[in-house]
Protein backbone atom coordinates (compact mmCIF):
# COMPACT_ATOMS: atom_id res chain seq x y z
CA UNK A 1 0.00 0.00 0.00
CA UNK A 2 1.43 3.32 -1.05
CA UNK A 3 0.94 6.34 1.17
CA UNK A 4 0.93 10.01 0.31
CA UNK A 5 4.37 11.63 0.87
CA UNK A 6 2.81 14.21 3.21
CA UNK A 7 0.65 11.71 5.09
CA UNK A 8 0.58 12.25 8.83
CA UNK A 9 0.00 9.21 11.03
CA UNK A 10 -1.56 10.11 14.38
CA UNK A 11 -1.64 7.50 17.13
CA UNK A 12 -4.13 8.73 19.73
CA UNK A 13 -6.61 7.72 22.42
CA UNK A 14 -10.06 9.21 21.71
CA UNK A 15 -11.11 8.94 25.36
CA UNK A 16 -8.52 11.60 26.32
CA UNK A 17 -9.67 15.17 25.70
CA UNK A 18 -6.16 16.37 24.87
CA UNK A 19 -5.86 13.64 22.24
CA UNK A 20 -9.14 14.78 20.66
CA UNK A 21 -7.80 18.33 20.49
CA UNK A 22 -4.56 17.12 18.93
CA UNK A 23 -6.56 15.16 16.36
CA UNK A 24 -8.42 18.33 15.35
CA UNK A 25 -5.16 20.28 15.18
CA UNK A 26 -3.56 17.57 13.02
CA UNK A 27 -6.46 17.83 10.57
CA UNK A 28 -5.98 21.60 10.48
CA UNK A 29 -2.28 21.40 9.59
CA UNK A 30 -2.34 18.41 7.23
CA UNK A 31 -4.65 17.36 4.41
CA UNK A 32 -3.62 13.71 4.73
CA UNK A 33 -4.14 12.42 8.28
CA UNK A 34 -4.22 8.70 8.98
CA UNK A 35 -5.76 8.33 12.43
CA UNK A 36 -4.89 5.27 14.50
CA UNK A 37 -7.16 4.82 17.51
CA UNK A 38 -4.93 2.90 19.93
CA UNK A 39 -7.96 1.60 21.84
CA UNK A 40 -9.46 -0.13 18.80
CA UNK A 41 -6.38 -0.91 16.71
CA UNK A 42 -3.84 -2.84 18.78
CA UNK A 43 -0.22 -2.14 17.94
CA UNK A 44 2.17 -5.08 17.85
CA UNK A 45 5.52 -5.15 19.61
CA UNK A 46 7.22 -4.62 16.23
CA UNK A 47 4.96 -1.64 15.55
CA UNK A 48 5.74 -0.09 18.93
CA UNK A 49 9.45 -0.76 18.48
CA UNK A 50 9.39 1.03 15.12
CA UNK A 51 7.62 4.00 16.70
CA UNK A 52 10.06 4.05 19.63
CA UNK A 53 13.04 3.95 17.27
CA UNK A 54 11.70 6.97 15.37
CA UNK A 55 11.05 8.82 18.63
CA UNK A 56 14.44 7.82 20.10
CA UNK A 57 12.64 6.94 23.34
CA UNK A 58 12.20 3.93 25.60
CA UNK A 59 8.77 2.34 26.21
CA UNK A 60 8.55 3.68 29.76
CA UNK A 61 9.12 7.23 28.46
CA UNK A 62 5.71 7.06 26.74
CA UNK A 63 3.74 6.14 29.86
CA UNK A 64 1.67 8.59 31.90
CA UNK A 65 3.08 8.16 35.40
CA UNK A 66 0.22 10.19 36.92
CA UNK A 67 -2.48 7.77 35.68
CA UNK A 68 -4.09 5.78 38.53
CA UNK A 69 -3.48 2.47 36.71
CA UNK A 70 0.22 3.29 36.47
CA UNK A 71 0.33 4.16 40.16
CA UNK A 72 -1.52 0.99 41.22
CA UNK A 73 0.06 -1.57 38.89
CA UNK A 74 3.43 -0.32 37.72
CA UNK A 75 4.94 2.33 40.01
CA UNK A 76 7.85 1.19 42.14
CA UNK A 77 8.61 -1.90 40.05
CA UNK A 78 11.36 -2.48 37.55
CA UNK A 79 11.30 -4.23 34.20
CA UNK A 80 13.69 -4.64 31.30
CA UNK A 81 12.88 -2.94 27.99
CA UNK A 82 10.86 -5.94 26.80
CA UNK A 83 8.78 -5.83 29.98
CA UNK A 84 8.09 -2.11 29.51
CA UNK A 85 7.17 -2.80 25.89
CA UNK A 86 4.66 -5.45 27.00
CA UNK A 87 3.15 -2.99 29.49
CA UNK A 88 2.70 -0.50 26.65
CA UNK A 89 1.13 -3.16 24.40
CA UNK A 90 -1.32 -4.31 27.08
CA UNK A 91 -2.10 -0.82 28.42
CA UNK A 92 -2.20 1.61 25.50
CA UNK A 93 -4.51 3.85 27.55
CA UNK A 94 -1.42 4.78 29.59
CA UNK A 95 0.14 6.60 26.62
CA UNK A 96 0.80 10.11 27.92
CA UNK A 97 0.32 11.94 24.62
CA UNK A 98 -0.53 11.30 20.99
CA UNK A 99 2.27 10.32 18.63
CA UNK A 100 2.57 11.86 15.18
CA UNK A 101 4.68 10.37 12.37
CA UNK A 102 5.38 11.97 9.03
CA UNK A 103 7.80 10.36 6.58
CA UNK A 104 10.58 8.99 8.79
CA UNK A 105 10.20 11.47 11.66
CA UNK A 106 8.07 11.11 14.78
CA UNK A 107 7.16 13.31 17.75
CA UNK A 108 5.40 12.77 21.03
CA UNK A 109 2.78 15.53 20.93
CA UNK A 110 2.83 16.98 24.42
CA UNK A 111 1.71 20.31 22.92
CA UNK A 112 0.07 21.10 19.56
CA UNK A 113 3.27 22.87 18.45
CA UNK A 114 5.08 19.52 18.51
CA UNK A 115 3.23 18.65 15.29
CA UNK A 116 5.01 21.52 13.54
CA UNK A 117 8.37 19.87 14.23
CA UNK A 118 7.55 17.31 11.51
CA UNK A 119 7.72 19.84 8.67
Amino acid sequence: MKSHPNELFLYYNPSHSVDKQMRAYAKAVSNHVNEINIEKEPITSTGWQTILDKLHLRPKDLLNRAHPDYQNLIAGRTWDDEGWLNILIRNPHLLKAPIAIKRERAVLCLTPNNLLELD
